[in-house]
């Protein structure tokens, strides 16, 4: 049998062009999630300035001013400095749960961006049970909090593992009674066709006229999600010594300063998304997307505009945090597990209740 050196040298060309599809295709799925990844980061960065800034102004006092112009770079010289901090471990704890805790943290958190509609057809992965999936990722955080104050071998950051696991659980089930109420609104679980289910009438189109209880228990729950004030009290300086993160230094300890305002963006998020019309400009009988879909610059510039409607919602709810953190005073830890369930509760599900008997109506 002669084989013709042209055929051998094709099939070589060939299995080339076929490795290199391989590694492309695989590139390109990488591409997207390290735009987030990378984009929530510098959301993170110009958080963590609003609230220096905003806090400076609550206080009355000088806030970042020196590092960068009007101190934009104070949050980016602060992870630069812990990051070449030294890691120490505690001699008696068990290292493996002390260094798996901050890990599971932010993973759990920055799964749930995943499936959040930044804007019209931006989304990474648009699936039909959304929202659940991220009240089901975000439950993963408080483990790792508590493997943190466990391997710590900490008795105030064992404490603070306990808080951080007994305040999720305690305010995770009226967050989901919450969810599935607008689920049952939308008749939909996926955060896609909720955001576009509250567009037909535009302003008036928002969960949050139809569901202002759900919209005031979702905020609370949300902020004791994210241990912010007055729900901080798996960290509480005053009780625990900052809790699960005693033992903690250089980069660890930057993982958990980050996980905390990854938290508190993606409920801000949520909370546009599920209440306020998510990236709809809220122009009634105006379909938006489309009206500048005529082609690719108009599809572009749309999806900008839309994006920036999102981000202007989400961050009004982040300078409500803000602000609420730096007025309230902390609650006790019997004050928080009454609030959740005592009240939050018993009213998120008499919420869900009326919601279903007038959908049952409906029909």
């Amino acid at each position: 049998m002669i084989i013709d050196p042209r055929e051998v040298q094709y099939i070589n060309s060939f299995s080339r062009f076929e490795s290199f599809q391989e590694v492309y295709g695989t590139v390109w799925i990488l591409v997207p999630i390290l735009i987030l990844v990378l984009g929530i980061t510098i959301g993170v960065l110009v958080i963590v300035w609003l609230e220096r800034a905003i806090s400076a102004g609550i206080q009355q006092r000088i806030g970042p001013e020196y590092t960068g112009p009007l101190g934009i770079l104070q949050a980016l010289a602060d992870g630069t400095k812990l990051f070449f901090k030294e890691n120490l471990l505690p001699s008696r704890g068990d290292i493996r749960l002390f260094s798996l805790g901050p890990s599971m943290a932010v993973i759990s958190i920055l799964l749930s961006y995943s499936v959040i509609p930044f804007s019209y057809r931006l989304v990474l992965a648009d699936l039909n049970v959304g929202v659940f999936l991220w009240i089901a990722v975000a439950s993963i955080a408080p483990i790792g909090l508590l493997m943190s104050g466990y391997g710590s071998n900490n008795k105030y950051s064992f404490l603070g593992g306990l808080r951080a696991t007994a305040q999720s659980i305690s305010y995770e089930i009226p967050l989901t009674l919450c969810v599935l109420s607008i689920s049952l609104l939308s008749n939909s679980s996926s955060t896609v066709d909720i955001v576009e289910a509250q567009s037909k009438y535009g302003f008036w189109g928002w969960n949050l006229w139809r569901q202002p209880i759900g919209f005031i228990v979702l905020l609370i729950s949300s902020l004791a999600e994210c241990e912010r004030l007055p729900f901080d009290l798996p960290e509480a300086e005053e009780e625990l010594v900052t809790g699960y993160q005693t033992e903690y230094s250089g980069i660890k300890f930057g993982l958990f300063y980050v996980t905390s305002y990854f938290n508190l963006l993606v409920s801000s998020l949520f909370v546009t998304i599920l209440y306020l019309g998510g990236w709809n400009l809220s122009i009634p009988w105006i379909d938006f997307p489309q009206l500048f879909e005529i082609n690719k610059v108009g599809a572009i510039f749309a999806t900008t505009i839309s994006l920036f409607i999102t981000l202007a919602k989400t961050f009004f709810f982040l300078f409500i945090s803000i602000t609420t953190r730096w007025t309230l005073a902390r609650l006790r830890m019997d004050q928080l597990l009454n609030l959740g369930w005592k009240f939050l509760l018993p009213i998120s599900l008499g919420n869900l209740l009326l919601t279903t008997s007038s959908q049952l109506l409906s029909l």
